[in-house]
């Protein structure tokens, strides 16, 4: 085990790390107090921490549901993660086909409702259905299997809620877009997503106050989906060469760490080319020339720590090239090339200047 950020790395499955957020122990804490305020027993709060415990193992498996089907579709997974409010996938992009992105959003609560069938037949077979009681304590409404099975049929039709970043408004995006293009697919079904979250909030302002931290998430999660994509629509059919950057140092194979912290000091950029004469050999980034300068100090070779070029076209769009970098995390600058010689480079910084300055031209 290790961590990475603010998340603990649990292990790897299906070639996917799965991580837990460092938040997540707080959900057991919380359900073990909310158990004792039902049940007042030590058995009632096993009961809850066990039924949370297995019904977050359902959570990982509806997100494998959405990792391994888009895996099909040419689509990696970076990694895995659990929080207190359920899991997440970080998929490297979803589908651009509504047909794929329909299978992978459904695959998830798929997974849900086949658990729930699993456990249908294995209660039935058993003879183990129990009857609602309805003295029970409001948190122990059955037996663990039939809570389980009511669990993993909420969490399906729970996340098919028709708004991001649900797998329903994924469907219905997905849907839309075969009459309306992608583009306005997206920004209709946000709008319906956020609209679902202000009745939401509502309701909790009456009732459920577990209802307002839904509807906040739900409205975050329209807002993020409807920028991605304008963002996306803004950089489409616009050549990387418009924004990259033409003004900009290199460094050498032989040249010392020196050089680039003093040119690093000397200006804003961070990352820096490695060209062997007129030969792109590699990238050193900041983060490799801090190591860099711990391991072998000031007099340490860039070719010792430089990592290979990421490059691109100058004639590619800038929309593909986005993609690449939201893929690829380490890929901190990508290289421009124009008949093989480097002639500029780009980077997240970069593309949300331009998209700043196209937004200032259009505002005229």
């Amino acid at each position: 085990m290790q961590w990475s950020g603010w998340s603990l790395r649990l292990g790897r499955l299906a070639g996917i790390d799965l991580y837990m957020h460092a938040t997540f122990p707080l959900l057991f804490l919380w359900v073990g107090f909310l158990y004792w305020v039902q049940t007042g027993t030590l058995g009632g709060v096993a009961f809850g921490l066990a039924f949370i415990g297995v019904l977050f193992l359902c959570v990982v498996a509806h997100e494998y549901g959405h990792a391994l089907t888009a895996r099909r579709f040419g689509i990696g997974t970076r990694h895995i993660t659990l929080l207190p409010i359920g899991g997440l996938a970080m998929l490297e992009r979803m589908p651009k086909d509504p047909q794929q992105e329909i299978i992978v959003a459904l695959m998830g609560p798929a997974v849900n409702i086949a658990i729930a069938l699993g456990l249908a037949l294995v209660l039935t077979l058993t003879g183990g259905w129990t009857p609602m009681d309805p003295e029970a304590p409001l948190m122990i409404p059955a037996s663990f299997l039939q809570s389980v099975l009511l669990a993993n049929i909420f969490l399906a039709v729970f996340n098919m809620i028709p708004a991001f970043p649900m797998d329903g408004g994924r469907v219905l995006r997905a849907a839309l877009s075969f009459r309306m293009g992608r583009t306005g697919a997206t920004v209709l079904a946000a709008r319906i997503g956020q609209t679902l979250a202000l009745g939401f909030g509502v309701l909790g302002l009456f009732g459920n106050p577990l209802l307002i931290l839904i509807a906040v998430f739900i409205w975050i999660g329209a807002a993020s989906e409807a920028g991605a994509t304008e963002m996306e629509t803004r950089l489409r059919r616009k050549p990387v060469a418009r924004a990259m950057i033409t003004d900009f140092h290199i460094l050498s194979p032989d040249s010392r760490l020196s050089r680039a912290v003093n040119l690093t000091l000397a200006g804003k950029q961070r990352d820096f080319p490695v060209l062997d004469g007129p030969r792109l050999v590699g990238v050193a980034t900041q983060s490799a020339i801090l190591r860099g300068l711990r391991d072998h100090g000031l007099e340490g070779r860039v070719a010792d720590i430089m990592s290979a070029p990421v490059t691109a076209e100058s004639s590619d769009d800038l929309a593909t090239l986005l993609e690449a970098l939201q893929q690829t995390p380490d890929a901190r600058l990508i290289c421009i090339l124009h008949r093989g010689a480097l002639i500029g480079v780009i980077d997240m910084e970069n593309i949300s200047e331009f998209l700043r300055i196209q937004a200032a031209l259009q505002d005229r």
